[in-house]
């Protein structure tokens, strides 16, 4: 049975990229990390219940809490207001540093020790908040730099099947294919009802509104 590590962090996004590794045929290793943002509660329940739709056979739920030492976003430190005036050109405060980068890097070593094939991620690059990590050409990169650094029989391929998608056709995909979008979670400000207001909850509601479907999860200006 060929093996893929998926990260999933609650969100549509990587819920799809995860039901796509598992309509691929892949037995889906399930990966969250936990690493001080706002939303970690209620991001590590979507987790549990996306990875459980996709049928994980093993899960891991990582805590990184030196993010929060080292501060610099608004998802991780308090002292910075998440943004809700709208989406923003350039690299929001949103931006967590090199999130991706430690991420993958984990990855790669949960996929080294169960002798996986492919590691999973939904980052998209066409229709998101802007974020540097999230682009194809930087994914390809650290693919060759994971496999460079691990063992010769040790062959990763990092699929980004959502990179080059519009949230819409994200949407779409997921109702689609029979993705609990119910179970995920968007929002950067809030765990009890999506703000409605912060760069994802806006990129959220705009993908489900040009995709002409309501979103099925509450909002707390709705």
């Amino acid at each position: 049975m060929k093996k893929a590590v998926c990260i999933i962090s609650g969100g549509m996004d990587s819920a799809l990229s995860a039901k796509m590794a598992q309509e691929e045929g892949y037995e889906i290793i399930a990966l969250h990390f936990n690493y001080g943002q706002r939303t970690e509660k209620k991001e590590l329940a979507c987790f549990r219940k996306i990875a459980q739709s996709v049928g994980a056979v093993e899960q891991y739920e990582i805590d990184l809490p030196f993010f929060e030492q080292i501060g610099a976003s608004a998802l991780t430190d308090h002292s910075i207001d998440v943004p809700t005036g709208g989406l923003e050109e350039g690299v929001p405060v949103t931006y967590v540093p090199f999130r991706n980068g430690i991420f993958l890097s984990i990855a790669a070593s949960v996929a080294e020790k169960h002798g996986a094939q492919a590691l999973f991620i939904g980052v998209v690059e066409e229709d998101s908040s802007g974020y540097p990590d999230c682009r194809q050409s930087y994914i390809e990169q650290m693919e060759k730099a994971i496999n460079l650094g691990t063992k010769d029989e040790t062959h990763i391929h990092i699929k980004m099947p959502l990179v080059a998608l519009k949230k819409s056709q994200i949407v779409a995909k997921a109702l689609e294919m029979g993705v609990p979008l119910q179970e995920t979670w968007s929002c950067y400000k809030d765990e009890e009802q999506a703000c409605g207001v912060c760069d994802s909850c806006r990129l959220r509601l705009r993908g489900f509104e040009e995709a002409g479907v309501k979103d099925p999860i509450a909002y707390a200006d709705q």
